[in-house]
């Protein structure tokens, strides 16, 4: 009986390490570019020299004044889920994504080509809707979380209380929106953490995601049943 215990011992730990040798294998590699490629897409020369205009999102809260339409001027409009503000007659005006004078003379444009002959309107934001960063994934809290100028990707990473034991730290992709267009990248937080890479400069809305290793998770299988198992005997 002894023996026969061992034997299934010994085959079970076979299985077990053939999973982490096949996890090397099956572990999935996110689509996106990686290492100097990433950092360059996910800052162009545009978004590095010069100071970022704040774009509306839901939530934000703007002012609008029609020069001469008091009736047509509100002091507090709020975008709403979908990033739009309602305005008398022409209705929903989509806001999101746009800079306070961006919008300004968009419903210059909607007013003046049906009601009024060259309006004059001025936006301006009285309340922004706090910025935020957002882990999601093999962490141990994901969430969104406050961005504080100066956030980077290790310090993201720290707020979602770190990577779990079954995380693809060489495969972690990042999203952002660049000149309006959703734009990843793929980053090595191992090299970063060894100062091989430099930590990637957060902006406000970038999303992180945190892929699942399965080599990770067999060799933590492993881990976990070695000692029961008794794979490693004194000679």
């Amino acid at each position: 009986m002894l023996a026969a215990k061992r034997s299934v011992e010994r085959g079970l730990g076979a299985i077990l390490v053939l999973a982490v040798l096949g996890g090397c294998a099956s572990d999935t590699v996110p689509v996106g570019p990686d290492g100097a490629e990433a950092y360059r897409v996910l800052t162009p020369a545009a978004m590095s020299a010069a100071p970022q205009i704040y774009t509306l999102r839901p939530g934000d809260v703007v002012s609008v004044n029609v020069f001469g339409e008091p009736e047509l001027s509100s002091e507090e409009i709020t975008l709403d889920n979908a990033g739009n503000i309602a305005m008398p007659l022409i209705g929903h005006v989509e806001a999101s994504g746009l800079a306070a004078a961006e919008l300004a003379a968009k419903i210059e444009t909607a007013y003046g080509a049906r009601f009024l002959r060259n309006p004059q309107v001025s936006v301006t934001v009285r309340q922004s809707r706090a910025a935020t960063v957002t882990v999601e994934g093999e962490v141990e809290q994901p969430g969104s979380f406050a961005y504080e100028p100066g956030s980077t990707l290790l310090i993201a990473l720290a707020q979602a209380r770190s990577p779990t034991e079954t995380a693809a730290l060489k495969n972690v992709l990042v999203f952002r929106t660049v000149d309006g267009e959703r734009m990843g990248g793929r980053f090595d937080v191992e090299a970063i953490r060894a100062g091989r890479m430099p930590d990637l400069a957060l902006v406000p809305g970038d999303v992180i995601v945190v892929g699942h290793s399965a080599r990770r998770a067999a060799m933590n299988n492993v881990l976990r049943y070695v000692p029961l198992l008794g794979v490693f005997r004194p000679i």
